[in-house]
């Protein structure tokens, strides 16, 4: 009888397995990289910074009629940060990446729970940060309606960082987890619909960051709002995109926020079918208010690495309350065969604001990014290099004198994402 039952189950098993669909997958993405002058000016007597990074991951999904499963984990090392036979991770940095659960409501609306990468658009507000080897995601409920061309998110979060051994606490929710942005609650909804060549969409964000008392006790939240539109209009070779976005509401440690806004329009047209050209602005507001206040927009969650230039001198971790920018650029996307690109683009920055000097030019960045494709897996090869103006030696407080001569940056990248079953 129990052989009979042990059959019975496995032969449910496989129907269930027949009726849904599982998938296991990888990524191992180790990277090298020479710093000298990434992030900010280095000085003449400084050496350059070196070392090789990797991410590991292991995916997998599972997928039925009724909801979609998916685990991510993750762990990012350095080449020798742990010693020979340490029986722990030094750093720490091994992770659930995302696990969410994905549940069909009916009629088009489904919800969307756990921790999760939320990606909007082009990524300015919202982004998973692929480039940053730890990734970005959010701990969130959403619930989604998907219709034809029109899609309609409702985001919602609420954060805690128990400290009890036991992982609950019973009384006040206080939340002491701070910096880049580190949210309480958040709450959003996004709009989009779609047209042939034309697309159009609505971010209302709020966020929420605890604030603290002298005694450094929780003492009620400081709101920020973003709102804004996302557009994309493509016709043949031509295209156009277009930001504009406005901050209000209170900062981390109720810093006001008075007329913080972020506008992008970007340019692109295909040439042939091996050569694509772009061409754009943006200009992010500085802060021109007084103590307590600010007129700074800052893209909060967005892939920034994506934007103002590859070397990350402005929004990635750095440059949060201070003269905005004003970027000007070009790009060319070379294919140069069916398995390799080329990518050359040159930015100009300026404050959106003067400096206390008056300077507002900041200087130029070249950016020359080279991938390859090979059978399973692909290489990445990347430069830049910055030009620095009279500007960008006072921002970063440093004489021009005291800074190397060359700032520039180089690294490559191996991808492999190997599908264990699919």
């Amino acid at each position: 009888m129990k052989k009979q039952y042990l059959i019975l189950g496995l032969l449910l098993g496989c129907l269930q397995l027949a009726q849904a669909q599982f998938t296991l997958d990888g990524e191992f993405r180790p990277r090298a990289e020479y710093r000298h002058g990434f992030g900010s000016l280095i000085a003449d007597d400084a050496d350059a910074g070196f070392g090789i990074s990797a991410r590991a991951r292991l995916n997998a999904g599972f997928k039925t009629d009724a909801y979609n499963f998916y685990l991510s984990l993750q762990d990012v090392m350095v080449w020798g940060e742990n010693r020979q036979i340490l029986p722990y991770d030094q750093n720490n940095s091994f992770a659930v990446f995302e696990a969410w659960a994905d549940i069909s409501l009916g009629k088009g609306f489904s919800t969307k729970l756990g921790r999760q990468v939320i990606s909007y658009d082009d990524e300015r507000i919202f982004g998973g940060l692929d480039w940053a080897q730890q990734g970005r995601n959010h701990d969130a409920a959403l619930l989604k309606y998907n219709k034809g061309k029109f899609i309609a998110d409702l985001g919602l979060a609420f954060s805690q960082d128990y400290s009890d051994p036991t992982g609950f606490v019973n009384t006040g929710t206080g939340y002491n987890t701070t910096g880049f942005f580190t949210y309480k609650t958040m709450q959003y909804v996004y709009l989009k619909q779609s047209w042939n060549k034309f697309s159009g969409s609505l971010l209302l964000l709020n966020n929420g960051f605890q604030n603290f008392d002298t005694a450094s006790a929780p003492d009620g939240t400081s709101n920020l709002q973003t709102l804004g539109t996302h557009l994309d209009y493509k016709a043949g070779s031509f295209g156009i995109a277009a930001n504009a976005f406005l901050q209000t509401g209170e900062r981390q440690g109720s810093v006001k926020v008075k007329g913080a806004y972020l506008l992008g329009l970007d340019l692109t047209y295909k040439a042939s079918s091996k050569v694509g050209l772009g061409a754009g602005l943006e200009i992010i507001s500085g802060n021109d208010a007084g103590a307590g206040e600010t007129g700074a927009f800052f893209p909060l969650y967005g892939t920034n690495h994506k934007f103002n230039g590859l070397m990350d001198y402005f929004y990635v971790g750095n440059h949060a309350n201070s003269i905005g920018l004003f970027d000007v650029h070009v790009s060319a996307n070379f294919k140069l065969n069916e398995s390799s690109n080329l990518m050359v683009k040159a930015l100009n920055f300026s404050g959106e604001q003067a400096l206390a000097s008056g300077e507002k030019s900041l200087g130029t960045e070249l950016d020359l990014v080279y991938s390859k494709k090979f059978k399973g897996y692909s290489l990445v090869l990347g430069y830049s290099q910055l030009f620095p103006a009279d500007g960008m030696y006072e921002l970063k407080g440093i004489a021009e004198a005291d800074a190397d001569s060359v700032q520039n940056w180089a690294w490559a990248m191996l991808v492999l994402k190997p599908k264990f079953l699919n």
